[in-house]
């Protein structure tokens, strides 16, 4: 059972990068944009306690996109689009992790 919750961990681990990358790519996010938002997330975690990190990121992202492009306007979709690969990053690995403490529960279920 524990190498059943390991493999599932690092499934999860796998698929929380490459589907949002995908998605990212699909869409012209460039990883310098990216890169920007979590340097930004990073100051945010520490400038404003608790919900800095994303804060920061969704900032980064939208003004490095806003000089990227030249407008805010144009600037938005992107944005969106990476706060929703990372909102699915997210949903990946606590999925992952959720199914592999089923796993564990399930298994001490069947030991006692």
């Amino acid at each position: 059972m524990a190498i059943g919750a390991v493999a599932i961990i690092a499934l999860g681990q796998l698929l929380k990068y490459l589907i949002p990358g995908k998605q990212l790519k699909a869409s012209g996010v460039p990883n310098w944009v990216l890169f920007v938002g979590a340097v930004a997330g990073i100051v945010g975690f520490f400038v404003i306690p608790i919900v800095g990190l994303v804060v920061g990121f969704i900032v980064g992202v939208f003004l490095a996109e806003a000089i990227r492009l030249k407008t805010f306007k144009d600037a938005w979709p992107t944005t969106m689009q990476a706060m929703k690969s990372a909102g699915w990053s997210v949903l990946i690995e606590f999925g992952s992790c959720l199914l592999a403490a089923a796993l564990w529960v399930g298994s001490l279920m069947v030991l006692v």
